[in-house]
């Protein structure tokens, strides 16, 4: 009896085994959903221990009853997500590697392994870095160059295992610069300001609950799709480690996406938006689709761009420019700044003017007590939603955000796909 029970029990184990070697992707499937229901249990947990702990905010776009104060809500849960995610790459580690580990035969891929432990390496240290932000609220040039350093790890191994830095010019200007270009040194210098826009669109982006998650999530999406339409091409390797990293981040951002979205429980912080960034930076500069990934985030590049001038200072920046509510009609609106026209230099008039005369912003002149000042809309993609749309109710604004956000993932892959051959001979 004990020796037909043992023999049951090891066939169970190599069953077990078998599974791991032959699907790891259904492995890193089950893993990410039980890492989704452990999130969504455990945030509410942390709510009094962040609060008690200083890491809480106003929800600013809440209706406060009389005699009542506003809503307090914890901030910074991100860290929550960011550290359930790595508990789940860490004990998903072996799993790729079972079958290297335990064949007899030399041949362990430690390239692939060296890729793996460094790109969570980079993801560790943005959420330890987003963390530290939110605690410490650091300026504007630390958040520039922290995510630079984070990315030394990946710079490192993609110099070690490839060290290609030539990329294949469109049909259109290789009359003037040929088939091919080797970049050299401009090639990490592009992928290092990778991982700065990728950590700082997201974040930028933001002010209204569900937002931050709720892009990220959309853009999730948007890798996964686009992964498994490669997993039957040449590349498949690179396609596959990607899914390995973004199944359990779209678990982690959809559970915190739960508790975010209006009314919202908790805020996310930078944490998540660092942590969020440098997971897509990664997948994109180690799974060699880093071109295809930025055009994910389109919203978000139209949102920098128009943002530039208040970005680079040229016209002043409140430090929040989220939109402004209406505790009557329940509604946002436009936020706006104001500045005196003969205080801006020439650039920043440049773009006023430009801005104005484009109709992107509602500009309004002879303002304040003097007449002196001129006021116009915070330029940013939301501003803009809202210049459209009028005031809104925050939750039918998130859904107009995130309904931009996938129509953005379909321009995309209508260019990452039939419109691809026109600029390079080979679409793959």
């Amino acid at each position: 009896m004990a020796s037909s029970n043992n023999t049951a029990f090891q066939n169970a184990v190599d069953r077990a085994f078998e599974l791991i070697i032959r699907h790891p992707l259904t492995i890193n499937l089950i893993m990410s959903v039980t890492g989704f229901v452990i999130t969504v249990q455990m945030l509410p947990k942390f709510y009094d221990l962040f609060i008690h702990a200083g890491l809480s905010g106003k929800d600013m776009s809440k209706k406060v009853l009389p005699g009542r104060k506003p809503v307090i809500v914890p901030e910074s849960l991100g860290v929550v997500a960011g550290a359930v995610f790595l508990i789940m790459m860490f004990l998903f580690i072996p799993v790729p590697f079972w079958k290297p580990l335990t064949d007899k035969e030399p041949g362990f891929p430690h390239h692939e392994f060296v890729e793996f432990i460094a790109a969570l390496l980079s993801i560790c240290c943005m959420v330890f870095l987003g963390f530290a932000d939110d605690v410490l609220e650091l300026r504007w040039r630390h958040k520039l160059t922290l995510p630079t350093i984070a990315t030394l790890p990946l710079l490192m191994v993609y110099i070690v295992n490839y060290g290609s830095t030539t990329i294949i010019v469109p049909k259109p200007f290789r009359i003037y610069l040929g088939n091919d270009v080797d970049l050299w040194l401009l090639y990490y210098v592009y992928m290092g300001m990778l991982a700065v826009f990728c950590t700082n669109a997201i974040n930028i982006l933001s002010g209204i609950n569900g937002v931050e998650a709720g892009q990220s999530l959309v853009i999730g999406f948007s890798i996964i799709i686009f992964n498994f339409i490669e997993l039957s091409g040449k590349f498949r390797e690179t396609h596959q480690f990607s899914l390995f990293f973004m199944m359990p981040f779209c678990a982690v951002c959809a559970a915190i996406l739960y508790h975010n979205w209006y009314p919202s429980g908790l805020f996310v912080g930078d944490t998540f938006c660092y942590f969020a960034g440098m997971t897509f930076a990664v997948v994109g500069i180690l799974g060699h689709f880093s071109k295809t990934m930025l055009l994910f985030f389109i919203p978000q590049v139209i949102n920098f761009l128009f943002s530039v001038p208040q970005l680079f200072r040229f016209v002043p920046c409140p430090r929040h420019r989220l939109p402004k509510y209406n505790p009557k009609t329940d509604k946002l609106g436009m936020s706006y700044t104001q500045f005196k026209s003969k205080d801006l230099n020439i650039i920043g008039r440049l773009f006023v003017w430009l801005f104005s005369t484009l109709r992107l912003i509602e500009i309004k002149t002879g303002v304040g007590e003097d007449g002196e000042y001129t006021q116009c809309n915070n330029f940013t993609l939301i501003n803009f939603v809202l210049r459209l749309v009028g005031p809104t109710h925050e939750q039918t604004l998130v859904i107009y955000m995130l309904i931009i956000q996938c129509l953005g993932s379909c321009a995309a892959f209508f260019i990452r796909f039939p419109l691809a051959g026109v600029f390079y001979d080979v679409v793959e």
